[in-house]
């Protein structure tokens, strides 16, 4: 099942709003097979994993990190191809919460008198799909929360400099993030501060819609993120205060404007991404600034953090900290990580992990 885990990890990126499955085909304690779902729309895991062990599938054990699907989407229930390849046992880490599913697959094979085992690395098959099963449970993509401070938590200067804190290393595991998300988020002021691309250079096997929290759509027409709207696409979530001709500006550059409910003179974030998992968004990258990350903080969804941390100091009172908002009242109430690395990346420090809220 580790193996089947090491497998699945390998189509992210490419196969979302899908899990990522991977699956092992084992026939007298040898390894005979394996696959993973590499594509959206193409092959699954456990196809993949028969097609390469062959006939030595028949009265084998298949390792699948999720309970194979038994209905008709892109391709044929998987089901169907494990009873054809004669497999004997079915092990899945999980069942699968897809409602067309959901302990359906697993019935399926029982019945036609298939051993079927669930609960194997139960817990690091959730992990590996907490995306998928947060955009199934609630409705919204997976929010990854990142952000670049100094040592002593300062993401700019009092000034407002902030260029560049991390380093070319940092850097570039910031642009592998970008390529596997649906969409990467800002706010305005960051907009308006840094002219930013939000894109991942080199490309990655995604590319993410650009989204601008701006309440009075002042996202200049001839920054980079409008400039670059009918290539790249762009989302300007603003709000019933923006000026009709400023948000018609921003439409006629090939900006998509999309009018939320206001909260406290923001777009309403959950309101935000409720319309993104209507787009079946699964990941959603927040690069902030600081009251965009808060804002996210105090609605309570943020999902994973990843902050790079260089090993200098900005000081200053006035100078702006990653994550602004309200948040909490006592040090009890402060979300932890769990599960959480931290690694050197070229003299930074780089910290990641989903919170325990989870």
């Amino acid at each position: 099942m580790r193996r089947a885990l090491e497998l699945a990890e390998r189509g992210r990126g490419h196969v979302e709003p899908n899990p990522l499955v991977g699956a092992v085909v084992v026939r007298d304690g040898v390894n005979v097979g394996e696959g993973w779902h590499r594509r959206y729309g193409e092959a699954h895991a456990e196809v993949n994993a028969l097609s390469a062990a062959g006939e030595a599938a028949r009265g084998a054990t298949l390792y699948v990190t999720l309970e194979p699907c038994c209905h008709h989407g892109k391709t044929p229930p998987c089901t169907d191809a494990i009873l054809r390849a004669g497999v004997g046992r079915v092990v899945a880490a999980m069942l699968d919460p897809f409602p067309q599913v959901a302990g359906r697959g697993a019935d399926i094979l029982r019945a036609a008198g298939v051993a079927f085992e669930v609960g194997v690395l139960e817990a690091e098959a959730r992990r590996l799909n907490a995306p998928y099963l947060t955009l199934l449970r609630e409705g919204r993509p997976y929010v990854l929360a990142k952000w670049a401070m100094t040592l002593d938590g300062k993401i700019a200067t009092r000034t407002g400099d902030s260029k560049w804190i991390s380093n070319k290393a940092s850097g570039r595991r910031v642009h592998e993030l970008r390529g596997r998300v649906d969409a990467i988020l800002v706010g305005v002021g960051t907009a308006l501060a840094d002219d930013p691309q939000l894109t991942a250079r080199p490309p990655g096997p995604r590319t993410a819609t650009r989204v601008v929290l701006d309440s009075r759509c002042r996202l200049p027409l001839m920054s980079q993120l409008a400039t670059t709207a009918r290539i790249v696409p762009t989302l300007v979530a603003t709000t019933a205060a923006a000026p009709e001709d400023a948000a018609g500006a921003l439409a006629a550059q090939g900006c998509e404007v999309l009018r939320l409910p206001d909260a406290n003179g923001r777009p309403d974030v959950r309101a935000l991404l409720a319309e993104l998992g209507r787009r079946r968004m699964t990941n959603l990258l927040v690069e902030g600034g600081g009251a965009v990350l808060g804002s996210f903080f105090d609605a309570n969804v943020i999902d994973e953090v990843h902050v790079f941390i260089a090993p200098r100091l900005a000081g200053g009172a006035a100078a702006p900290t990653p994550v602004g908002g309200l948040g909490v009242e006592t040090m009890a109430q402060a979300l932890a990580l769990a599960d959480w690395t931290a690694g050197d990346v070229a003299g930074d420090w780089y910290v990641r992990g989903p919170l325990k809220h989870l």
